[in-house]
């Protein structure tokens, strides 16, 4: 009997989950129609080879002790061993034949549970990973899949071919001895009994050393996360004194549980050999009382009960398997069955060109863009993508009980830069978030080139749109990948004169291979500035008529800054550009920069005007330039 484990995670639903699970195992029903009866046969075949001792022993072994010349006793004998080695071979086959349909049949259903999820999360508006960690969504994938992995490919068929077994000796047991069987079965109750006891200490015990060993996890995590802050003051004492407190508490839970654990199984051995002892001498005394109950028979009645009781222990582990796999089972379809973005646009964008005066659709990239926008009496218009944007009387907060935006008026003309500033926490994000349509508008309107963003395809909106954000991601694949990555159908030489553009190329041909330069680990082989230049990149290959800039050149030092101005003025010509900023000399030149405090536009001019008008802006601006 395998060592007690902590207590699984149990599913709210069970019927429903185990039903979602077989709409997976559907696409395969005949195949495991067939691990079904597989299993049943290999089990019934088990049963029958401990059957067979019985005449083995009794109608052969026993008569040629007394006559050992018998060649007739001897060929039955031979005939009665083959049998035997054939069941047990037909057995072990067909125990091979479902063991390997299940791995091809679990393999293909957590292939589409995969698929499904990561499909789903595609399509998940953002305040869904607002609300989910980053490692939730990630053990998904891999606890929570594996847990199912293991149910599909072994738990079910060890549990079925348990049951099965404990039925079939059962039946066989109270067929040879209904005395025994009793006897076998008051023993059982013991074995439950102890199991419940000592297992239950064990099961509590682990419970506390899970809790331990997260916050042994999260402890160290966060050290190594913050080791420079720990050397920086000097903390080093300290950090260890509060690991070694929850190390400690870690071993008092672990020792405790595997105690109990490890206990368990020579308790079990010795109570098993107990009741095989108890098994054996009744027997015997019964075989030498009795004229049916003979020798064969008692062997064959041990061989059943302590295949019997064997797999008790085996159901008890595949069941906590098979409740940890539904729980994370139920954690899966939770997301699957997630709303997923919404979606009422309709107007969409689309390549354009004049035709004699009259902007028309066109198949092919020509440098313009046109909102496509129906009209209930069937009619078309087009209407050349400029970039105005336009907030009217915007309210906005990400949970109903608190507004970030309080109603946020603001336009901005094509080609126009507008600079937001303001402390952290002022709305600046929020206003680009809502531009992108992540966030949905509740009260007010936002207008693009006069027409309502809820009016436009969330897809279309944002391939209008390009964003440079504080923290830049890179992905795995190359540095020309990687710039591609703002326009999929971008050739390498427009790749290569947006990284120009953004003054990357220079860095870029330093590389060992340059533009093939293979990226590791969200670019950690690049400096923070680099990253940031070849996020402006991908942004430039876009080409988009609207450009945010979220703190773009948070991380690039004022070297590299000065040398990438004259390019982002080249990429923000004849865009109209968003822009949030801490460094107040970066919006110098804004057509318009919004003060933001407390979610509300507290002042709007130009660099000069906000100036002269000495007040948040004057008291931002001449405290940076203190700093500097």
């Amino acid at each position: 009997m395998p060592p007690m484990k902590r207590a699984p995670a149990k599913p709210k639903n069970m019927g429903k989950t185990v039903g979602r699970i077989f709409q997976y195992l559907s696409a395969h029903l005949g195949l495991f129609l067939v691990v079904i009866a597989a299993i049943i046969a290999s089990s019934g075949l088990q049963v029958v080879g401990s059957y067979l001792l019985k005449p083995t022993i009794d109608n052969f072994i026993t008569p040629l002790v007394s006559d050992p010349q018998n060649q007739e006793l001897m060929s039955g004998f031979v005939m009665i061993l083959v049998r035997m080695a054939l069941v047990y071979i037909a057995s072990g086959a067909l125990v091979w034949l479902y063991a390997r349909l299940m791995i091809f049949i679990s393999t293909d259903a957590l292939f589409r549970i995969r698929s499904d999820l990561f499909r789903k999360m595609e399509k998940l508006p953002i305040p869904f990973f607002d609300k989910h960690t980053h490692g939730e969504l990630m053990s998904l994938y891999t606890n929570d899949v594996d847990a199912i992995r293991d149910m599909l490919s072994n738990s079910i068929a060890n549990l079925i071919s348990a049951v099965v077994t404990v039925v079939g000796y059962f039946v066989a047991m109270v067929m040879t001895s209904w005395i025994l069987t009793l006897l076998v079965l008051c023993m059982l109750v013991v074995i439950m009994f102890v199991i419940k006891i000592v297992g239950g200490k064990s099961a509590k015990f682990f419970v506390k050393q899970q809790a331990a060993l997260g916050k042994v996890n999260g402890f160290v995590e966060e050290m190594i996360e913050g080791q420079k802050v720990v050397k920086v003051f000097c903390h080093e004492e300290k950090t260890k004194m509060d690991f070694e407190k929850l190390n400690d508490d870690l071993c008092h839970a672990a020792t405790n549980a595997h105690t109990f654990a490890n206990i368990l199984m020579p308790i079990m051995n010795n109570i098993s050999h107990i009741s095989y002892a108890i098994v054996a001498i009744a027997g015997a005394i019964l075989a030498i009382n009795s004229e049916t109950f003979l020798l064969g028979s008692l062997v064959t009645f041990l061989t059943y009960s302590r295949n019997f009781t064997r797999p008790f222990g085996q159901m008890s582990q595949q069941i906590n398997s098979i409740l940890t796999a539904l729980a994370g089972a139920e954690r899966i379809f939770a997301v699957i069955d997630e709303t997923p973005e919404e979606d009422n646009g309709y107007v969409t964008l689309v390549n354009a060109e004049y035709r004699d005066g009259v902007l028309c659709e066109t198949d092919h990239r020509t440098g313009i863009w046109a909102w496509k926008h129906p009209h209930h009496d069937g009619t078309l218009t087009y209407t050349e993508v400029k970039g105005k944007v336009e907030f009217d009387h915007v309210t906005f907060g990400y949970v109903p009980e608190k507004t970030v935006l309080h109603d946020i008026s603001l336009y901005a003309k094509p080609g126009q830069k507008i600079s937001f500033v303001g402390s952290t926490g002022a709305g600046k994000t929020t206003i680009t978030n809502l531009i992108n349509r992540f966030y949905d508008v509740p009260d007010g309107k936002i207008r693009y080139d006069g027409i309502n963003i809820n009016k436009i395809k969330k897809a279309d909106l944002r391939r209008s749109l390009s964003m440079v954000l504080q923290d830049s991601h890179l992905f795995s694949g190359t540095v020309l990948d990687n710039i591609r990555y703002g326009r999929l159908d971008a050739t390498d030489e427009e790749c290569i004169a947006a990284a120009k553009l953004a003054n990357a190329d220079s860095f870029i041909r330093h590389l060992p291979d340059g533009y093939q330069t293979e990226l590791e680990g969200d670019g950690s082989n690049l400096s923070q500035g680099q990253v940031q230049l070849l996020a402006i990149a991908r942004a430039a290959v876009a080409d988009p008529p609207v450009l945010i800039l979220d703190e773009a050149t948070s991380s690039i030092d004022t070297r590299t800054e000065s040398l990438i101005e004259k390019g982002m003025d080249q990429l923000m010509n004849g865009r109209t550009v968003f822009v949030i900023a801490h460094r107040l000399s970066t919006v110098r030149n804004s057509h318009a920069i919004m003060v933001l405090e407390n979610g509300v536009i507290i002042e709007r001019g130009d660099h000069d005007s906000l100036i002269a008008q000495r007040g948040k802006y004057y008291q931002l601006y001449t405290g940076m330039f203190e700093l500097s």
